[in-house]
């Protein structure tokens, strides 16, 4: 099973967890199964069209989503998904 970790800032939607595992053979499924569980994270991750906002970002063995195959990104056993909110300043 895949694990996934949150930033600490999000890690209030989870149950203040930064870390557990969670059923998905593809990212799109690991994420479909982590909103069933704890509904009240996708307005932090989804914008009002469905998409993933552009401000967050996910790792799969720290990889960044778009240098693989988007939601569709297979999953294996042991694999690590890693969802990052991007910081900016000034």
């Amino acid at each position: 099973m895949p694990t996934v970790r949150f930033p600490a800032l999000m890690k209030f939607y989870v149950d203040n967890q930064n870390e557990f595992e969670v059923n998905g053979s593809s990212v799109a499924e690991l994420i479909a199964n982590i909103l069933i569980r704890y509904p009240a994270l996708k307005p932090h991750l989804f914008d009002s069209t469905g998409e993933l906002r552009r401000h967050f970002n996910i790792f799969v063995n720290g990889v960044h989503l778009r240098d693989l195959e988007g939601m569709e990104t297979a999953l294996q056993e042991g694999d690590k998904v890693i969802l990052m909110a991007s910081a900016a300043g000034g």
